[in-house]
């Protein structure tokens, strides 16, 4: 008896409907992410069960560091440092506090993720290689005394940025190992200023049961 020959054919699955969906897929996720700047100071910020979340955009960061020695132990200081997420307001904001910035100067500043310089050494960093900055930054802060029994550059700089966007919030992040003097006297400092409501940064942590 012969046998049967079952004849076979040729499958083909259309591929283009998933090539689509992937395609729309990497171009949503492109156009909606955050792209996170290098920071040059890193910070250990403390944990909390709070779940109330800082803006994504109009926020000024102020970040509290543990100021260290070299064998990375606190030396019962701390240092004062900034960022603006929008470039074009940090170059306003700069306009305001260093109104003798050269255009060249706007554009380095514009480019950095974080700022803490005195400004009477400023016109020397902003002149400096990428590499330099990123050293001699994390060495740095702003300073928190005032100037002439006035305003501190420290405010000098929340002033100005608040004239620049008159919305923008304040957000404080200070590392766990931050001095408390420091992180009071910067509360001290937004306080003379009437700047009362502002958002600590913290990592979520659950709150352990009874």
């Amino acid at each position: 008896m012969g046998k049967v020959k079952v004849k076979k054919s040729d499958v083909w699955i259309d591929m283009t409907p998933m090539s689509d969906v992937m395609t729309l897929l990497l171009t949503f996720f492109m156009l909606t992410s955050t792209f996170v700047k290098n920071e040059p100071v890193k910070v250990n910020v403390p944990g909390s069960v709070s779940e109330i979340k800082v803006p994504e955009n109009g926020v000024l960061t102020i970040l509290i560091n543990p100021e260290k020695d070299a064998a990375g132990n606190p030396t019962g200081e701390g240092q004062v440092f900034m960022s603006i997420d929008n470039t074009d307001q940090l170059g306003e904001t700069l306009d305001l506090v260093m109104p003798d910035a050269s255009a060249m100067d706007k554009e380095v500043f514009k480019r950095e993720a974080m700022f803490g310089i005195p400004l009477s050494e400023m016109k020397g960093y902003l002149g400096m290689s990428t590499n330099n900055r990123q050293k001699v930054l994390p060495t740095k802060g702003i300073p928190l005394d005032s100037i002439d029994g006035g305003m501190s550059e420290f405010q000098m700089w929340v002033q100005a940025a608040r004239s620049v966007n008159d919305n923008i919030k304040l957000a404080l992040k200070s590392d766990a190992d931050t001095p408390y003097k420091t992180v009071k006297k910067v509360m001290n400092e937004l306080q003379d200023m009437d700047e009362s409501h502002y958002y600590m940064i913290t990592n979520l942590k659950v709150a352990e049961e009874d």
